[in-house]
């Protein structure tokens, strides 16, 4: 469990402002905290398949296909430069 002086390194760490009168009770929420990861990591897991949702669904896709025409060349009319088809912008940094 965390100690004041550790909570207080934490917070100066996070660059978070903990006043004084609250760095107990934010103790208190981050041992609880860490009390309930210690539950978790007593849980034996052995032969459990990780998953990607408690529900066994496959998503429905679309089929892939092309629903727009190419503007690239209209997009490009109002641009101030472009060379082989890409925009040409000034350089900002020396």
């Amino acid at each position: 469990m965390l100690t004041l002086d550790e909570v207080r390194r934490i917070a100066d760490l996070a660059r978070i402002e903990v006043p004084e009168g609250e760095v107990a009770a934010l103790q208190q929420q981050l041992n609880g905290i860490f009390g309930l990861i210690e539950q978790m990591r007593a849980v034996d897991t052995a032969g459990v398949e990780p998953m990607a949702h408690a529900i066994d669904l496959t998503q429905r896709l679309r089929e892939d296909a092309v629903t727009e025409e190419d503007r690239h060349a209209l997009y490009q009319e109002g641009a101030p430069q472009v060379e082989a088809g890409l925009y040409l912008v000034p350089k900002v940094i020396e």
